[in-house]
């Protein structure tokens, strides 16, 4: 079930699984339209053992789907210079703005996260 599921992805730090096991689970959750498995999916395991490509895309699934980005663990320490995060951020910006949709404030604040 989503419970259990979130319940494993919850316990991944403490448990600490090589990341050939423990992160096919997360990258499952970030792929599912349950944001509670997404908010679950993204913290300390996550943020040690998701390669950096991933991460990004993690931080961008959280904008489209509104989990806020304070649940994703260490955002600041990963973030931090991360000028593709930054190019990302910023054609998401356009993209919205483009199609007449507001920006997600969270969007603003991941931004100067990176220094970009």
């Amino acid at each position: 079930t989503a419970a259990e599921r979130r319940a494993v992805l919850l316990a991944l730090d403490t448990l600490d699984p090589d990341p050939a096991d423990g992160l096919p689970l997360v990258e499952d959750a970030l792929r599912a339209n349950d944001t509670t498995l997404v908010a679950a999916a993204l913290g300390p395991y996550a943020a040690r053992h998701l390669a950096p490509h991933a991460w990004r895309h993690a931080v961008l699934k959280c904008l489209f789907t509104g989990v806020p980005v304070t649940t994703i663990a260490r955002l600041a320490d990963r973030a931090d210079g991360d000028g593709e995060l930054a190019r990302m951020l910023r054609d998401y910006a356009a993209e919205r703005t483009a199609a007449g949709r507001p920006v997600p404030d969270d969007l603003h604040h991941v931004l100067a996260l990176t220094g970009h």
